[in-house]
C-alpha cells in the first residue's frame, strides 16, 4: 500500500463519513467557514489544488447533477497524470475500492459485467463511538444514476448503521483529459434529519472525505500508470 491507514476521527459519528469517502473523512479538516457556506478547502491538499467552484461549470453527468435542494454540499477537483482509461477504471471497478482506499472495509456488486447505468454495490465502513453514538459499521448502498463511459458517473443512495443514518447521499464525478493528465471534478450532497442538524459540521466532515479520496485516487492511477 502507498500509505499508511490514517486514522479515524471521534469529535463527529454520524456524520464522520462521506458517502463518497468513508471512514477516515476527519483526519482531513475543511475550515468551518469554508464548511458552512458548502465550499472546498482553500489550501492544497496532497492530491491537489481544491477550489470552491462558486461560478465554474456544474458538476453533471448525463445533465443531472447534485440534489439542488439539499442544504450539505461540498465540491472539488484534483489532476491526476494518468491515462484517462486508467483513472476511470480505477475509480469505476467499485469491488476494488478496499485495495487502494483503507476506509472501505468491503465492497461488493449487486450485478455484474461493467459499471452501467442501474448497477449497485454495497460497500462498507467503520464509524468509531462517541458520547452520543456506539462504534458501528456504516453499509452504503449505492446505485448509478447516470454513467457515460471515460466521462462521468453519478450514484445515489443511503447509509445505515447502528444510531446512524443518512436519507441519501448524491455524488457526482466528472473525467476531463487536459493538458498534463485528467481534471477529476467531484460534487456531493446529503440529506437527512441528522445530516441537517449540523450543516457546517456535515459539510466539513463530507469535504474532508472528499478531499481524502481524491488524493488516495490520484495516488492509486498514477502508481497504476507508471508500471
Amino acid at each position: 500500500m502507498y500509505a499508511t491507514r490514517p486514522r479515524l476521527g471521534t469529535h463527529l459519528a454520524a456524520l464522520a463519513l462521506s458517502l463518497a469517502a468513508a471512514g477516515s473523512v476527519l483526519t482531513a479538516t475543511a475550515s468551518p467557514a469554508q464548511a458552512a457556506s458548502g465550499q472546498a478547502a482553500s489550501g492544497q491538499a496532497p492530491s491537489g489544488t481544491a477550489h470552491t467552484g462558486r461560478h465554474a461549470p456544474a458538476v453533471e453527468c448525463r445533465g443531472q447533477g447534485v440534489d439542488p435542494d439539499a442544504r450539505v454540499r461540498y465540491r472539488s477537483e484534483v489532476m491526476i497524470d494518468a491515462p484517462l482509461s486508467t483513472v476511470f477504471k480505477t475509480q469505476t471497478d467499485v469491488e476494488q475500492w478496499p485495495s487502494w482506499q483503507d476506509a472501505v472495509l468491503t465492497s461488493e456488486r449487486l450485478d455484474s459485467g461493467p459499471l452501467r447505468t442501474g448497477s449497485s454495490f454495497t460497500w462498507t465502513t467503520p464509524v468509531p463511538a462517541t458520547p452520543s453514538t456506539p462504534a458501528t459499521t456504516l453499509e452504503i448502498t449505492s446505485t448509478v444514476q447516470n454513467l457515460q463511459r471515460n466521462h462521468c458517473v453519478r450514484w445515489t443512495g443511503p447509509a445505515d448503521g447502528e444510531g446512524i443514518h443518512i436519507d441519501e447521499g448524491t455524488h457526482v464525478w466528472t473525467f476531463t483529459k487536459v493538458k498534463g493528465g485528467v481534471l477529476v471534478r467531484t460534487e456531493e450532497t446529503w440529506t437527512g434529519a441528522q445530516a441537517e442538524a449540523d450543516v457546517p459540521t456535515s459539510t466539513e466532515a463530507l469535504g474532508a472525505g472528499l478531499e481524502i479520496w481524491l488524493k488516495d485516487l490520484k495516488a492509486t492511477a498514477e502508481a497504476r500508470a507508471a508500471c
